[in-house]
């Protein structure tokens, strides 16, 4: 093949790829009249395929189906106006200026400030300061004396000592001299926080400036933090049902008795905790730190714990009788378990002011805003005394309609700000200058004028967040449809459940089950002897009081109704009536005395209605689904299908 064919080769098949790649404008499939598009489809599809378990749902044919039956409840949705409820309304609103928040701010800024707080949240300061207190009312002349009083004051407070100043000059009203002990990253305003941070140990900092007046900082001392606890737990619930021992308290100092006779945590949590969610792990539990679970008493046992491998002594809260083991101590968790929490708080203190202030700043790039206003001269002029007392009025000669600020598409006259003037007077001290008033007002007027225009435009500005917005949209609609369609039904469609229990009896049974005892013990020779015991028919407080003797825990009981797989049973155990074998299991051995196998039986309506309601539903929505299909007219685009496949198949 010569170089010019190779060449009208290539350029063919470049010609073949871009007629084949999906534009904006291709339609998929439309219901009735109404559009759904290749671009869209696409999108979910791949948004979704990490998500999807079946294999056949990644298929695009498949996945298409799928597509197709949730755009027409959308469709019957809108048909039922189910999206002009008012209740749907705010509830959409909601989410939208939720998620918007994520949207609206600089995340680099927030980003370096958690990292920051981050950092000092694994170190306490200790300190003590001097407070002149003043506040943004204070006028001028007043602000510079404060200045200057807390740079004599420092200047004491290093030649005299702490306790000399604060005895002469504290009088807790407009001078504080206060000794604050430790403190970590959000207890005082963030300006204190990055002084007391940023001075070292017994030094006294520069006096700077919070909105409680001017400081000064002596660091007396600065420590690392206490971080996070790892611990397992065993756990004995409190109104424990299914078993003939209902003290959960002597079940618990049983427990106790045989960790302290040698048998492994792991192995009795394992047993014997009802903490399913960490019982099969030998009960432990992800790290926490202080005030992050909702137990206090936990948390106050799980940090007195000193030395790892260290076991407490049983103790109550509110979920019952716990029993701790100290696996490890953490200084502080990683910055990724934590981050979420830090930039919570980040948002919600005095931090926020930066990140208020650099997303103002951007705004103000990205709709060419000019640093100066040329228009507020004017209105320094129009204000007099009247503004202090809610009298002010705007000029007989006011020009409203002159052009006062634009923001993209936005305009905003003479008339708006002048109104803005009139619902702020009389929130001013007649101490300050008209200039600043007007400086002040006009800040604000501006802020959020560019915050409300930026968030209007998000959708056009942030095509993410549209994404985001239509899809919780569309699914908060969906929801209201298949609650008021299909899980209603649940609730009122009694008769016709009960139904269609009786139509499918056969589907709802009880599995092979057990009555049973089982007794558990770390050494074999007991199982033995319980074993013995149990099968001359001794009533278990007898044995135990045979076998657990000089205050030693040796069997422990566990009575009731047992499934396989039940975590007191091993995988292998034989369902039939009598004594079982002994059986090894979890670092110990198990025995148990059937006194029944109960086999598998029809489940009773009421036993089995969980299932029944939900077997209902899917039947319900099926035959719905059905309906729907004959309602709406749906006509798929073979041409771009094809296209989609390919683009789908060669990512």
């Amino acid at each position: 093949m010569n170089f010019r064919s190779i060449l009208l080769l290539l350029l063919l098949t470049v010609s073949t790829l871009s007629t084949a790649q999906i534009t904006s404008e291709d339609i998929l499939f439309t219901v009735d009249d109404t559009p759904v598009y290749a671009s869209e489809f696409i999108r979910v599809y791949n948004k979704n395929l990490d998500l999807v378990k079946d294999e056949s749902q990644k298929d695009v044919d498949a996945y298409l189906q799928l597509f197709i039956n949730y755009k027409l409840k959308l469709a019957e949705a809108k048909t039922l106006k189910l999206d002009e409820k008012g209740s749907y309304k705010r509830e959409l609103k909601s989410y939208r200026n939720q998620l918007a928040q994520n949207y609206l701010t600089d995340n680099t800024v927030t980003e370096e400030l958690i990292e920051e707080a981050y950092q000092r949240t694994k170190q306490l300061v200790k300190a003590r300061h001097i407070l002149v207190r003043i506040d943004d009312t204070t006028p001028d002349k007043d602000t510079l004396a404060a200045y200057m009083k807390i740079i004599k004051l420092r200047s004491r407070l290093i030649d005299e000592g702490f306790d000399n100043v604060k005895k002469d000059v504290h009088d807790g009203k407009t001078i504080f001299v206060e000794d604050l002990g430790y403190f970590s990253a959000f207890k005082m305003v963030y300006s204190f926080e990055n002084a007391a941070y940023n001075t070292q140990v017994g030094d006294v900092s520069q006096p700077f400036r919070t909105r409680f007046g001017y400081h000064v900082i002596q660091v007396l001392d600065k420590r690392p933090s206490l971080g996070a606890v790892h611990v397992s737990h065993i756990m004995v619930a409190k109104n424990k049902t299914g078993d003939t021992i209902s003290d959960p308290e002597i079940r618990i100092n049983e427990i106790y008795k045989k960790l302290n006779q040698g048998e492994r945590f792991e192995s009795l949590a394992k047993q014997f905790s009802d903490d399913k969610s960490s019982a099969e792990k030998g009960g432990e539990l992800a790290p926490f730190s202080k005030g992050q679970l909702a137990s206090p008493e936990f948390e106050d046992a799980a940090f007195n714990l000193a030395l790892v491998g260290e076991v407490s002594e049983p103790f109550k809260t509110d979920f019952g009788w716990h029993i701790i083991k100290l696996l490890d101590k953490k200084p502080v968790p990683p910055l990724e378990d934590i981050k979420a929490e830090l930039e919570e708080k980040v948002k919600q203190d005095s931090r926020s002011k930066i990140i208020n202030d650099t997303r103002i700043q951007d705004l103000k790039t990205r709709y060419n805003i000019p640093d100066t206003q040329p228009a507020l001269p004017y209105f320094v002029k129009i204000l007099n005394n009247n503004y202090f007392n809610n009298t002010w009025e705007l000029p007989k000669k006011f020009t409203a309609d002159k052009l006062f600020l634009t923001i993209g598409e936005q305009t905003y006259t003479y008339q708006d700000f002048g109104d803005y003037l009139l619902k702020r007077q009389g929130l001013y001290s007649d101490q300050l200058s008209f200039n600043k008033i007007i400086d002040h007002n006009y800040n604000l007027f501006l802020d959020e004028r560019l915050k409300a225009y930026q968030d209007a435009n998000l959708e056009n500005e942030n095509k993410e967040f549209a994404n985001i917005v239509s899809e919780y949209r569309d699914g908060l609609l969906l929801f209201e449809l298949m609650e008021n369609e299909i899980w209603n039904a649940g609730t009122k469609d009694t008769l016709a459940i009960q139904d269609y229990y009786k139509a499918n009896k056969d589907k709802y049974f009880w599995n092979t089950r057990i009555d049973a005892v089982i007794a558990a013990s770390a050494e074999r020779k007991y199982i033995k002897k319980a074993a013995k015991l149990l099968k001359k028919g001794v009533p278990i407080e007898d044995i135990k009081t045979k076998l657990n003797v000089n205050d030693k825990i040796h069997v422990i009981f566990t009575t009731g109704i047992f499934e396989q797989h039940h975590q007191g049973l091993p995988n292998n155990f034989e369902f039939k009536t009598g004594m079982s074998e002994i059986y090894k299991f979890n670092d110990g051995y198990i025995v148990a005395k059937v006194n029944q196998v109960l086999p598998k039986t029809l489940k009773s309506y009421e036993e089995a209605k969980g299932n029944v309601i939900s077997d209902f539903q899917a039947d319900k929505e099926e035959r719905w689904m059905q309906g729907l299909h004959a309602k709406y007219t749906v006509s798929v685009n073979e041409t771009v299908l094809t296209k989609v496949r390919n683009q789908i198949n060669n990512q």
